[in-house]
């Protein structure tokens, strides 16, 4: 979530480069992706570039929002 959190609303980010960035298998990456995609937290979407297949994924509205709203929680916590 932080990571797509990171990006401006209206960008996305390539499987790859996700999985590259948390450095996480793609089996484990799938399996949180999937669970953020069932809560309505992530997009993902499956295109081509070319002959070659490119998955991308961004945050929702409802995800940026979940998480901007979970980040002031653990903020006033700690603060």
């Amino acid at each position: 979530m932080v990571a797509l959190a990171a990006l401006s609303p209206d960008d996305r980010i390539t499987f790859p480069r996700l999985q590259q960035l948390l450095e996480m298998t793609a089996g484990n990456l799938s399996t949180h992706l999937r669970k953020l995609e069932d809560a309505g937290y992530v997009e993902v979407a499956k295109a081509h570039q070319g002959r070659t297949p490119v998955t991308w994924v961004a945050l929702t509205v409802a995800g940026r929002r979940a998480f901007e709203d979970y980040s002031a929680v653990v903020r006033a916590m700690l603060g």
